[in-house]
């Protein structure tokens, strides 16, 4: 079991590390700072606890339904992801759902969605940013989906308040993250896939 978590933290700091290297370096050429946005406050401290939870009922939601569908994606994430996120203790999974969030938020709402903003528009670059993170985060056309759907209500969260704040969506996203990892792991542990 060590060596399985290990690996998995290793693999994660590494696959994630090379998305703020994509982030830093695609915005080194565009001349876009995939951190201008980032503000450390209580507004945004507070919009990020807030709008943690619409999402975290969603997934509860979603993950204890019995829809083909969602059942399927269920028993990839705890057969693919459970194994080793049940071999994590709760410091290794909330740095992989801070690791997740804030590397991932870096490049989509960091960099590519103000990308897109500058040839497309606001909207445009919420919409294309987003296809590119349901691409990414392809498990099957649902999965993607849903994904999507789930970036753009962080790149929402982005704007909301009025100004601009990356802590918004990087603590939706991180916490997100965290609870459905406690999820997958303890299914597994419970043998609860199929």
């Amino acid at each position: 079991m060590r060596t399985r978590r290990g690996g998995f933290l290793k693999f994660a700091a590494v696959f994630e590390g090379g998305l703020l290297l994509l982030a830093f370096g695609f915005g080194g050429l565009a001349g876009i700072d995939p951190i201008a946005a980032l503000r450390f406050d209580l507004e945004g401290l507070a919009y990020g606890l807030v709008g943690t939870l619409p999402l975290c009922l969603v997934f509860q939601w979603s993950y204890g339904t019995r829809a083909a569908g969602l059942t399927k994606i269920r028993r990839v994430l705890v057969d693919r992801l459970g194994p080793f996120l049940a071999a994590c203790g709760m410091a290794d999974l909330l740095f992989l759902g801070f690791l997740a969030g804030i590397t991932e938020e870096i490049l989509f709402r960091g960099f590519f969605q103000p990308w897109f903003e500058a040839n497309w528009g606001w909207l445009g670059g919420l919409v294309f940013s987003n296809l590119v993170f349901a691409l990414v985060h392809w498990v099957s056309p649902l999965y993607a989906l849903l994904a999507g759907l789930t970036g753009v209500y962080l790149g929402l969260a982005l704007d909301v308040g009025g100004e601009r704040n990356l802590l918004v969506p990087i603590l939706i996203h991180s916490l997100y993250d965290l609870v459905a990892f406690l999820a997958v792991a303890a299914s597994y542990r419970a043998g609860v896939s199929r």
